[in-house]
C-alpha cells in the first residue's frame, strides 16, 4: 500500500506534468505514475518488456495496452486504481481526470493537486482537443483540492509556486 500519495489533476496543457517533474526533482523519495503507467508495467511483466521497451515502440504494443486497460476495467472498474494505491512508498500520479479516480484516490488518503491555467494559455502550449469530453471536464466542479496552483504565467513563476508546495508538503 502507497504509504502517501499525491494526485495532480487539470486540463490539457495546464502543467500537471510539469509540476510533478519539478515536485519529483526535490522529493526523490516519490515515484511517478500516470494512470497508463500501471497498465505498461504489468504489461511488461506478463511479456518480458520493460517499461522503456514499451515507451520506445509504443504503436506496436498500443493494442495490447488498451486490450489489458480494459481486461482489468472488466474484472473490477478500480483494477487499474486498486493496483496504482498497492505500489510501495510514496507515489505521484500526474493525471487524474474523471470523478471516479478522484475519489478512490481521496479515500485513499491522497493530497489533491488542481493546476489550473485560461484556455487561451494552454492553447499557447498546445493544440487543444476533446475540450467538452469528461476527461477534460470531469473535475471542474470540485472544490475541496488540497491545493490550487495557477500557471499562466511564465516557467520559473510557476516552478516557485510548486517549489514553495513541495517545501511545504516536505
Amino acid at each position: 500500500m502507497a504509504e502517501k500519495i499525491i494526485i495532480f489533476s487539470g486540463k490539457q496543457y495546464s502543467g500537471k506534468d510539469t509540476a510533478a517533474k519539478i515536485m519529483l526533482e526535490v522529493m526523490p523519495d516519490y515515484k511517478r505514475f500516470a494512470m497508463g503507467d500501471v497498465i505498461k508495467l504489468e504489461y511488461g511483466r506478463q511479456k518480458g518488456l520493460t517499461y522503456e521497451e514499451i515507451e520506445k515502440n509504443k504503436p506496436i504494443y498500443r493494442q495490447d495496452l488498451i486490450d489489458l486497460g480494459n481486461w482489468g476495467r472488466s474484472q473490477d472498474p478500480d483494477y487499474w486504481l486498486k493496483k496504482i494505491i498497492s505500489q510501495p512508498g510514496k507515489i505521484m500520479v500526474t493525471d487524474v481526470r474523471v470523478l471516479h479516480e478522484y475519489e478512490v484516490f481521496k479515500a485513499a488518503g491522497a493530497i489533491a493537486i488542481r493546476i489550473e491555467a485560461s484556455r487561451e494559455t494552454r492553447s499557447k502550449r498546445g493544440q487543444l482537443i476533446g475540450e467538452n469530453d469528461i476527461t477534460e471536464v470531469g473535475l471542474d466542479n470540485i472544490k475541496d483540492w488540497d491545493f490550487v496552483i495557477e500557471n499562466n504565467s511564465d516557467y520559473g513563476s510557476f516552478k516557485d509556486k510548486v517549489l514553495a508546495l513541495a517545501d511545504e508538503l516536505c
